[in-house]
């Protein structure tokens, strides 16, 4: 199978990377489900997509709450009747040193970098594995394969996604559901994730960064298009993304 036809669920999809990627998949033939919290935004990007000719539908969702994350993928059902990808986009990233004890932040983090993916998956996995073929792509962090000072908590929860996608992939492989995996690890891109930011100093320190480096959200956006475009025997599972001027 192609991208043309798919069904594709996006969560973060107001913005960013899930935006991008939600308007490249589309173009490319893809029939786009969007989740996210603004529903304004949402409501402006189905609509450009639409009057472009487009697929494209959308449902408030907070990955956090189970129900919401499952009634994203049933208007996928009832929409375009089936799902073939989803898309675990959503995250924040709220640095700061372990010391500052931001607690409430990494609570926050935990429940939706970990928790909300966790919910994408359970959302999706009854349909993937009745239909014994689905794709799930996550968005962990180049902080999920190496470690930052500053990115302690955030770190962990992108390397508890890293360990989720393969797992999955391995016992799907075992029970015979062809599930395929693909985790992204995106280094400096521009998107809104700095704006969670409340630590000055790790604030001052990552604008700084992408400023010099940052590539634009698009850059991912052709990495998911490239993984789902992959022949159904095949699973590219892990991609890094970097900008060329990042050391």
């Amino acid at each position: 199978m192609t991208v043309k036809n798919k069904v594709i669920v996006i969560t973060g999809a107001s913005s960013g990377i899930g935006e991008a990627t939600a308007r490249l998949l589309a173009q490319n033939g893809a029939k786009v489900v969007l989740g996210a919290r603004r529903e304004q935004r949402l409501i402006e990007i189905v609509n450009d997509l639409r009057q472009k000719g487009m697929q494209a539908t959308y449902s408030v969702t907070d990955v956090t709450k189970p129900d919401e994350a499952k009634r994203l993928v049933q208007v996928a059902k009832e929409t375009f009747g089936g799902i073939d990808v989803i898309f675990n986009n959503a995250g924040i990233m709220p640095t700061s040193p372990i010391s500052a004890l931001h607690v409430q932040e990494w609570n926050d983090m935990i429940d939706i970098n970990l928790k909300g993916v966790l919910n994408g998956v359970a959302a999706v996995m009854p349909d993937f594995i009745n239909q014994k073929y689905g794709q799930i792509i996550t968005t962990s962090s180049v902080a999920g394969i190496k470690s930052f000072p500053g990115a302690g908590v955030y770190g962990a929860t992108k390397f508890a996604v890293r360990n989720l996608m393969e797992v999955i992939r391995q016992e799907s492989a075992q029970e015979g559901t062809n599930i395929r995996t693909a985790s992204l690890y995106p280094a400096a891109i521009n998107t809104e994730l700095l704006s969670t930011i409340t630590d000055e100093a790790a604030l001052k320190g990552m604008n700084q960064l992408y400023n010099a480096v940052g590539i634009t959200p698009d850059a991912v956006a052709r990495v998911v298009n490239f993984a789902i475009d992959q022949p159904e025997e095949v699973n590219i599972n892990e991609f890094t993304i970097y900008p060329t001027k990042q050391a």
